[in-house]
């Protein structure tokens, strides 16, 4: 159980989770990673936020973990993402007390000479590249400068067990023919419960469109305690080889957010790759906290019909577009109508119908 890891966040406009997020990561049990920071040009105080976090100036308060400043100041090396694509241009570097110079006043080698939990790469993209292409920035960076082994990616509103990666490691190490895994996910807070779960393993239904988490909702009684190949793993965190990225490729930009895990799951399946979920590795998600509901569901609809296009055969395609007509469509409308009654507003409805179209059509 060998090789250093990348482990990719996106933070947009929600320094709160990040911050929480990262110092769970500063308390993990491996000993060889890299933390790679996204931001997808946020327009809220992020930056200065997560700066002054890396300084040990924000405690971070968590039901699943008690701060401590013994890892702080953690060092941050800051790019754009213009400047990691051009070798011509100084990266710019903060000291341990946030102080910015344009030019570093240390080496490569002196900032990963430093404990893992005591550097961060932080990567400001000039706009919002969506979850697939802001993660691949960070996949680029991750092969080509770190030459890291393996890449994490990693939702910002998560908190991690200390022993999570340490368990996807072992597993993913065991066998080449392993291209992903994942972790037993659960809600980060489901009614004052932090037992109930939102992910142990997904599979997917191609006559009706529908990809499906096991165990979703349901309160953790071990019933999912087996270690298991599915047919993908959840975004939120997934664990691959520099190696399989390399031969199928990083996620399809065009998804902009949603469908592009599975996306990648179905092509490593179609080059040898399986995906396994490893129940022993833990993580608690606050799902989708940080997507405004009518994006979410726009991005959700496109791509399924997406997705749909390019995997589904010609008679599991017939039986989605007959079960998504004949049912689905008219019972997500009167569900967001109803839901929008109360809000006086129907872009739920709006952003549905947008993103079937575009769907359809584009």
């Amino acid at each position: 159980m060998n090789g250093t890891v990348s482990i990719i966040i996106i933070n947009w406009n929600g320094w709160k989770d990040t911050i929480e997020c990262l110092e769970s990561l500063y308390r993990i049990e491996y000993h060889d990673y890299n933390v790679i920071l996204i931001d997808n040009d946020s327009k809220d105080e992020s930056l200065s936020k997560i700066e002054l976090y890396c300084e040990g100036k924000i405690p971070v308060e968590s039901k699943f973990f008690r701060y401590s400043s013994a890892n702080k100041p953690v060092t941050i090396k800051s790019y754009t993402n213009k400047e990691i694509s051009s070798e011509k241009t100084a990266p710019k570097t903060f000291n341990a007390h946030g102080d910015v110079s344009g030019k570093s006043s240390h080496s490569e080698e002196d900032d990963l000479n430093l404990p893992p939990n005591r550097r961060l790469i932080l990567i400001k993209n000039d706009e919002n590249y969506g979850f697939a292409e802001g993660n691949n920035i960070g996949i680029r960076y991750a092969i080509e400068t770190l030459k890291s082994d393996y890449v994490l990616l990693l939702n910002n509103d998560t908190v991690v067990d200390p022993l999570f990666l340490k368990r996807l490691m072992e597993k993913i190490s065991e066998e080449p023919s392993i291209g992903f895994v994942g972790p037993k996910t659960y809600f980060y807070d489901f009614e004052s419960k932090d037992n109930v779960l939102t992910f142990a393993g997904g599979s997917l239904n191609l006559n009706k469109g529908m990809s499906q988490s096991t165990g979703f909702g349901e309160v953790d009684h071990g019933q999912y305690d087996e270690i298991k190949t599915v047919e993908y793993v959840e975004g939120s965190c997934i664990l691959t080889k520099r190696e399989v990225l390399e031969k199928i490729g990083f996620l399809d930009p065009k998804y902009f957010a949603y469908w592009e895990e599975t996306d990648l799951c179905i092509r490593g399946k179609n080059e040898g790759y399986s995906s396994v979920f490893v129940p022993e590795a833990v993580i608690w998600h606050k799902v989708s906290s940080s997507v405004p509901n009518p994006t979410m569901i726009y991005y959700m609809n496109r791509n399924m019909f997406w997705f749909m296009k390019k995997y589904a055969k010609r008679k599991e395609f017939l039986s989605f577009i007959l079960y998504f007509f004949c049912y689905k469509f008219w019972n997500m409308n009167f569900r967001y109508f109803y839901n929008s009654i109360y809000k006086m507003e129907f872009n739920d409805n709006k952003a549905f119908i947008r993103g079937v179209k575009d769907g359809l059509f584009h």
